[in-house]
C-alpha cells in the first residue's frame, strides 16, 4: 500500500514546487507601491536640491553685488542651500532602494525644469510681454515635453524588483552579460581616455562620455548600497559582507573621478550645453547598464518597453529646449586693451605699471585689491600736465605720467 500511495503523493506535490519556483514579483500591486515610492522619492529629491543650489547661487551673487565682508559659508542662506541640498541627495538616494535603476535616473530631468521654473519666476529683469513670451516660449515647451516624458516614465517603467542582499547581488556581479558589458566599457572608457589626455581632443562629447561611464558604475553601486541597507534595517543584516564595502568604495571613487571630469568640463563649455548632453548620455549609459547588471526589462512587455523609451526620447528633448534657452554667460572684457593695440607698448613709469595686465586682471583703471591700499593708488588715472616749451625749442610730449609716491 505504501510503496503504491508514494509516486501518486510525489505527482501531487510536483506542480506545487514548480509553481513556487515560477512565482516573480512583478505583477502584483505592492511591486507597483515601491516603484511609485521610489519616483516619489527621486521627484522629491530633484526637486530640493534645485532649490537648495538656487539658494547657493543667490548667496554668492548676492555677496558679490555687496560689500558684506563676510565669506559665503557665514551666511544663512549658503547654509540653508546646504541642508536642504543634503535632503535632497537622501531623498535621490532613497529612491534606488525601491524602484529600479532605469526609472530612477530619468527622472533627473525634473531638476531641470526646477532651475527653469525658479529662473523665470524670480527673473529680476522686466521685460514686454511680446518679449517675454518669445524668449521663454522654447522654456516652457520644454518643461512641457518633460513633465509628459516623466508621466510616461513612472507610467511605463521596469517593474522588476529584487531584494538587494549580499548573495544576489554577487551573482548579478559574476554573472556573463555584466562581466561583458563591464568590459565593453572599460575598453571604451580607455580609449576615450587616451584621446583625451594624449591627443589633446578636449569635445564635449568625449568628456561627458567619460562622466557617463562613471556614473553608470556609480549608480549600480548606489542601488546596491542603498538596497542593503534597507534590508538590514528591515531585519537581515548584511552591512558584514565583504561585497557591501566593495560596492562602497566603487560608488566613492566613481563618484569622486566623474566630479573632476565635470569640473573640467565647465571650464571648457557652457553650463547649458553640459546638463543637456550630459542629461542624455548619463542617463543613457546608466539605464542600459541598470538592464545589464539587475535585469530590469526581464519580463517586460514590448509595449511597455516602447512607451518607457517614448518617455526618454521626449525627456530628453524638453531637457534640450530647456538649455537650449538658457542665457549664456559673456566674460567680461576692458574697454581698452594696450596690448591689442598694434605698435602701442603698455605704459611704465620707472617699473609702475599703470595700465593693467590683461593676463593678470580683467579690472580695468583701478587695482585688484583697492581696500587694502592708500586712497591714492586706488585710481590708476593719467594726469595730463601742460609744459612750456623750452627756449631749446625742443617738442614737449603732448602729457608726462606722474609716479604718485606714499610721501605725497
Amino acid at each position: 500500500m505504501e510503496g503504491g500511495n508514494s509516486p501518486s503523493v510525489q505527482l501531487q506535490q510536483l506542480p506545487l514546487a514548480t509553481a513556487a519556483v515560477s512565482v516573480q514579483p512583478h505583477t502584483d500591486s505592492f511591486s507597483y507601491k515601491e516603484n511609485l515610492i521610489g519616483a516619489l522619492l527621486a521627484i522629491f529629491g530633484h526637486l530640493v536640491s534645485s532649490i537648495a543650489l538656487n539658494l547657493q547661487k543667490y548667496s554668492h551673487i548676492r555677496l558679490a553685488g555687496s560689500k558684506d565682508p563676510r565669506a559665503y559659508f557665514r551666511t544663512k542662506t549658503w547654509w540653508s542651500g546646504f541642508v536642504l541640498l543634503l535632503l535632497g541627495e537622501l531623498g535621490v538616494f532613497s529612491s534606488y532602494a525601491f524602484a529600479p535603476l532605469s526609472l530612477i535616473v530619468p527622472l533627473s530631468a525634473v531638476s531641470v525644469v526646477a532651475s527653469a521654473i525658479i529662473g523665470i519666476i524670480f527673473i529680476k529683469e522686466k521685460w514686454k510681454p511680446k518679449e517675454f513670451l518669445r524668449r521663454y516660449v522654447l522654456s516652457f515647451v520644454g518643461c512641457g515635453l518633460a513633465v509628459v516624458g516623466t508621466y510616461l516614465l513612472v507610467t511605463f517603467g521596469p517593474n522588476s524588483h529584487e531584494k538587494m542582499t549580499a548573495e544576489n547581488i554577487t551573482r548579478h556581479l559574476v554573472s556573463w552579460p555584466f562581466l561583458l558589458y563591464t568590459l565593453v566599457e572599460i575598453v571604451v572608457f580607455c580609449l576615450l581616455l587616451y584621446f583625451y589626455k594624449e591627443r589633446n581632443a578636449n569635445y564635449i562629447v568625449i568628456i561627458l562620455l567619460l562622466v557617463a561611464l562613471l556614473g553608470s558604475m556609480t549608480v549600480v553601486t548606489v542601488k546596491a548600497v542603498a538596497g542593503m541597507m534597507v534590508v538590514s534595517i528591515q531585519g537581515s543584516l548584511q552591512l558584514d559582507s565583504p561585497i557591501f564595502y566593495i560596492m562602497l568604495v566603487c560608488m566613492v571613487a566613481t563618484a569622486i573621478y566623474q566630479a573632476t571630469f565635470l569640473a573640467q568640463a565647465s571650464q571648457l563649455y557652457d553650463s547649458a550645453q553640459i546638463s543637456s548632453i550630459g542629461y542624455i548620455l548619463s542617463s543613457t549609459v546608466a539605464i542600459s547598464a541598470g538592464a545589464t547588471f539587475y535585469l530590469d526589462f526581464m519580463g517586460e512587455d514590448v509595449l511597455h518597453i516602447c512607451m518607457f523609451a517614448l518617455g526618454c526620447l521626449i525627456a530628453f528633448l524638453g531637457v534640450f529646449l530647456i538649455t537650449r534657452n538658457r542665457k549664456k554667460l559673456v566674460p567680461f572684457e576692458p574697454y581698452i586693451s594696450m596690448d591689442a593695440m598694434p605698435g602701442m607698448q603698455n605704459m611704465h613709469d620707472k617699473g609702475i605699471a599703470v595700465q593693467p595686465d590683461l593676463k593678470a586682471s580683467f579690472s580695468y583703471g583701478a587695482l585688484e585689491n583697492n581696500e587694502s591700499m592708500p586712497e591714492i593708488y586706488t585710481p590708476a588715472t593719467l594726469p595730463i600736465v601742460q609744459e612750456q616749451h623750452g627756449s631749446k625749442g625742443g617738442s614737449a610730449p603732448p602729457y608726462r605720467v606722474l609716479e604718485h609716491s606714499k610721501k605725497e
